[in-house]
């Protein structure tokens, strides 16, 4: 859907107050400082207000060509931004970090993806809500029960169960590394 009150249209501001869940992942060059650096710059944007960190998790890499472990982690806010403008924002602080589309699920210095935005269940081409593989990922799904435990994706179930339902192959939490939220 494309209309005003799913958020894909309209001002940059000013709209309903969602919950979104963005997940991060990097594997190139310097992992978590990428990580770092995307959460940094995703605040510095106008148009998210902080809620929720994760652990950082170190995962094997899901489909795609032979490439280095990944960096995970999954950041919660709340935004009146519509959801067009979510994605750009995502978008831009994977470009300040020379982020590149070459491959399919390639390696990448800093991914960001929506994957929940209120409520909203849309298949739109450009921003599909939830985001359409983040029930088979436990790289998303893992650090997002440790952020809220109580988290459900629209239409498919609470994190919890869809986690238990795939169990955590590749995905190891490192409890000696943080993000730091933003101030």
């Amino acid at each position: 859907m494309t209309t005003p009150e799913h958020g894909f249209a309209g001002s940059e501001r000013g709209g309903p107050r969602r919950r979104t869940v963005l997940a991060l992942g990097s594997n190139l060059g310097d992992r978590l400082g990428y990580l770092q650096g995307g959460v940094d710059a995703l605040f510095d944007a106008p148009g998210l207000s902080y809620d929720a960190l994760s652990p950082v998790y170190e995962t094997v890499p899901v489909g795609g060509p032979p490439q280095p472990d990944y960096l995970n982690a999954v950041l919660i806010a709340e935004t009146r931004l519509p959801a067009a403008a979510l994605l750009r924002s995502c978008q831009a602080a994977e470009v300040a970090f020379q982020r590149t589309r070459g491959e399919v699920w390639g390696p990448r210095t800093l991914d960001v993806d929506v994957i929940v935005y209120g409520d909203v269940v849309s298949d739109d081409p450009d921003l599909t809500l939830p985001h359409p593989r983040a029930r088979e990922r436990a790289f998303v799904l893992a650090p997002w029960l440790d952020a809220d435990p109580d988290a459900e994706i629209p239409g498919q179930g609470r994190v919890a169960d869809l986690l238990a339902a795939i169990g955590r192959p590749g995905v190891r939490r490192l409890d000696d590394v943080t993000l730091r939220p933003p101030t």
